[in-house]
């Protein structure tokens, strides 16, 4: 099968959307299919990423969002149509399409190519965070754009929820996968925990970007606690307000790979704060490192976390619930030892192998269907 995989976001950028197109790039590569990548273009200095990918890329040129440089936003550009008619893909692959993915959804069908929205961020939680209003024009751009397709794929029943509850058609649930392999109990380095808790200190960890959404402020009250270290993993634009508001916790910046496999491995406790999470790829990692998870009881997390068995799920933006949750895993060692191994046990068959071969099956659905409709 030939796929065009449209994305917001691709490497080296570190986010859900980027991590996911570049698995499912690989995974086709694996299973034997071609697909083809169109992405908005690095920050320069990174051209050589794209080395790095299973399969060719097409970059759309771009440029950074305003306020969060961290964040490309392609520029309009005959790329995305262009690419499509050289690739003559079966099926085009959009993932979180806003932008660049409503141009891709635009010449697919102008070339009568079916596709798959893959729906990844909650655009209606951010307009609430960014500009405190706009909720109802995000859904408004979320429904035009995923009506379109043939199929939106949602991660989580939260987010079904909310596209079928705003009027989106022909939702299908498709989850993330998490590679178990690189992310397991047995990294836990003694010589690492001591460097990032030289007193013994029971390590609680947050890995993510460090924005405004993410409400990462709400550790607060972790932070001071006694006989904790609260270590901080990625960066964004709340970092300087970040380390004036969370005295004593460790920075340690933007980490991948299996360094931070390693620090998942370090910790005793992860605790996530955002509420706004379609998913949440990092509890899985944590879960798969042998790590009891923190979360909101919102989104993506919901799915996840399994309250009082590999975790606990606590009312979003409740500093007050979040503090205590984590105390209470922080003051018995049992308790933690029993949630993370619950927490390995629950996502080892969760692979990018076999979620991967879930999102070939809703291809060859959607491909099937087309061909159906245009023969009668």
């Amino acid at each position: 099968m030939r796929v065009v995989i449209v994305t917001e976001s691709f490497p080296p950028d570190v986010n859900g959307v980027a991590h996911c197109a570049l698995q499912t790039a690989r995974h086709l590569v694996d299973r034997g299919h071609a697909p083809l990548v169109v992405a908005p273009a690095p920050a320069p200095g990174h051209k050589a990423a794209a080395a790095l990918a299973p399969c060719p890329v097409v970059h759309v040129p771009s440029l950074p969002l305003p306020g969060y440089p961290q964040v490309r936003v392609a520029l309009p550009s005959r790329r995305p149509a262009a690419a499509l008619i050289r690739h003559q893909p079966d099926i085009v692959h959009l993932a979180s399409p806003f932008v660049l993915g409503v141009r891709g959804m635009a010449a697919a069908a102008r070339l009568g190519i079916p596709t798959v929205a893959v729906y990844q961020t909650d655009l209606a939680g951010y307009a609430r965070t960014y500009m405190g209003a706009g909720e109802a024009a995000a859904w408004r751009r979320i429904r035009a754009v995923h009506s379109a397709a043939d199929r939106t794929l949602a991660p989580s029943t939260a987010s079904r929820r909310d596209l079928e509850t705003h009027g989106v058609p022909r939702v299908q649930l498709w989850r993330r996968g998490v590679d178990t392999a690189r992310f397991r109990p047995g990294l836990r380095d003694e010589a690492l925990r001591h460097e990032l808790a030289p007193n013994g200190e029971v390590i609680v960890g947050y890995v993510g970007r460090l924005a405004p959404e993410k409400h990462i402020e709400l550790l607060s009250g972790v932070c001071g606690m006694p006989g904790v270290k609260l270590v901080i993993v990625g960066d964004g634009p709340s970092r300087p307000a970040l380390v004036e508001a969370l005295p004593g916790a460790v920075f340690l910046g933007r980490r991948g790979g299996d360094d931070l496999a390693r620090i998942f491995a370090a910790f005793d406790v992860f605790a996530h704060t955002g509420p706004f999470e379609t998913f949440c790829q990092t509890v899985q990692e944590a879960m798969a490192s042998g790590v009891p998870v923190v979360a909101p009881a919102a989104g993506g997390p919901l799915d996840l976390v399994d309250h009082g068995r590999t975790g606990f799920l606590v009312p979003p933006r409740d500093p007050d619930a979040l503090r205590d949750a984590v105390r209470a895993l922080v003051a018995d060692p049992a308790l933690r030892a029993a949630y993370g191994a619950a927490g390995r046990a629950t996502v080892e068959g969760r692979t990018w192998a076999a979620v991967g071969d879930q999102l070939i099956g809703h291809y060859g659905d959607v491909v099937a269907a087309r061909r159906a409709v245009v023969a009668a």
